[in-house]
C-alpha cells in the first residue's frame, strides 16, 4: 500500500508517496540520501511537516522522514538529533534548568527544522541561541559540522538551508545559560500577558506557560480535534518593501535592514478577509483559521488543490486592495498558487 503524505504534514494534505523510508538515526539518513542520490532519484526529507504542503499527486521519488533521536547536555550546550520533537526539546531544557528556548515554547515540527526557518517566536529566535549544527552535503557527500555564522542566518525565518535540498541536517547544537529566570522579555503580547515591562526576566516556567497559553488562543497548538490547528501555521510571509505602497500607508510598519516590513495578517484582513473566511467559499473545506487571519487551515476533506486556489484567492485581495503581492512563507512540493 502506498504511503499517503497527508499522515505525516499538520495541515493533513499531501498524496503518495513512490517509496517511503523512516530514517532512525542520522547515519541511516544519510546512507537514504545518499544511495538515492546515486541512482538519480528524487529526494524529500520530511521532519514533522509543518511548514510543508505537497500536492495531491504526491512524490514521485524518496521520501525520508527523520526519526533520529536523542539529546546530550555538555555544561549549558544541548545537542539534539534532527527528528527530536521541538517541543520535548524546550520542556527538556527547562527541566535540565537552562534557559534561552522558553519562549519557543509549543512550536510544531523538529529540532533540525528549526535551523532552517530560522524559527522564532515571541521576541527569540533559533539564531540567538544555535552554536552549531551538522550537516550532510548532498554535493560533496561530506558530513560537515558548522558553526552558527556559516548558516547565513537573516531575519525570522531565513538561512542557507530555506527551500535548499543540497543539505541534510543531522543534529542541531544550541547554547543555553544555566538558569531558573527567563531570557529578558522582548515581545509586548507576552510582556503584557506576563504583566512585566519589556526587557524583565521572570522564571522561565512562567514564559514556557504564558507562550503556550497565547498560541492556544490563537489555535497554533496542534490538537487533532481542532480544524484551526489543521495548518502550516503563517501561510504567508510578513512582506518586506523598499517602499510601502500609498494605498497600504496606514497599516502598521516595522523597521527592517531590507526596508520596512508590513504585518501579513493585518493586510489580509483589512483587504476584507476576517478570521474564518473561507466556510462559504468553493465546498467549505478550507478556509482562515477563525482565530486569526493568517493561518489557511483544512476544515477537513480539503485538497491541495483547493488550498492552493484559495491561498491564491486570498493574494489577489491584498494585491487589489494594497498593491503588494505575498509569498508563501510554506514549502511547496508539486503545488503552486493556482
Amino acid at each position: 500500500m502506498p504511503v499517503l503524505l497527508s499522515e505525516f504534514t499538520t495541515i493533513r494534505l499531501g498524496g503518495p508517496a513512490a517509496r517511503f523510508a523512516t530514517a532512525r538515526d542520522s547515519a541511516e539518513l544519510v546512507e537514504l540520501v545518499r544511495e538515492a542520490d546515486g541512482r538519480g532519484e528524487p529526494v524529500l526529507v520530511l521532519g514533522g511537516g509543518s511548514n510543508l504542503v505537497i500536492g495531491d499527486q504526491g512524490f514521485d521519488g524518496l521520501v525520508v522522514r527523520v526519526a533520529s533521536q536523542g539529546m546530550q547536555l555538555s555544561g549549558t550546550t544541548l545537542r539534539v538529533q534532527a527528528g527530536v520533537e521541538w517541543d520535548a526539546v524546550v520542556r527538556e531544557s527547562l527541566a535540565a534548568g537552562l534557559a534561552g528556548l522558553e519562549a519557543l515554547s509549543g512550536i510544531p515540527g523538529t529540532a533540525g527544522g528549526t535551523p532552517i526557518q530560522n524559527v522564532g517566536a515571541y521576541g527569540a529566535l533559533t539564531s540567538n541561541v544555535l552554536s552549531g549544527v551538522t550537516v550532510y552535503d548532498r554535493a560533496t557527500g561530506e558530513v560537515e559540522q558548522w558553526d552558527n555564522a556559516r548558516c547565513g542566518f537573516g531575519n525570522h525565518r531565513y538561512s542557507v538551508f530555506k527551500r535548499n535540498a543540497r543539505y541534510v541536517i543531522l543534529d542541531v547544537s544550541y547554547a543555553l545559560t544555566a538558569s531558573d529566570r527567563s531570557a529578558p522579555v522582548g515581545y509586548a503580547a507576552l510582556a503584557d500577558r506576563l504583566g512585566v515591562p519589556i526587557g524583565a526576566d521572570v522564571p522561565a516556567a512562567e514564559v514556557r506557560a504564558a507562550v503556550l497559553q497565547l498560541r492556544g488562543e490563537r489555535g497554533m497548538v496542534l490538537d487533532q480535534d481542532d480544524h484551526d490547528t489543521w495548518s502550516v501555521g503563517s501561510f504567508f510571509l510578513n512582506p518586506v518593501l523598499a517602499e510601502v505602497p500609498a494605498r497600504a500607508a496606514e497599516s502598521p510598519q516595522y523597521p527592517d535592514p531590507d526596508g520596512t516590513k508590513l504585518p501579513a495578517g493585518w493586510l489580509i484582513q483589512h483587504a476584507g478577509f476576517r478570521p474564518g473566511y473561507g466556510t462559504d467559499w468553493g465546498r467549505g473545506t478550507v478556509a482562515l483559521s477563525s482565530r486569526h487571519a493568517l493561518a489557511i487551515t483544512n476544515r477537513g476533506g480539503a485538497t491541495t488543490a483547493e488550498v492552493m486556489k484559495f491561498a491564491a484567492h486570498i493574494r489577489e485581495g491584498v494585491e487589489r486592495a494594497f498593491d503588494i503581492r505575498l509569498r508563501p512563507e510554506c514549502d511547496l512540493v508539486n503545488c503552486e498558487l493556482g
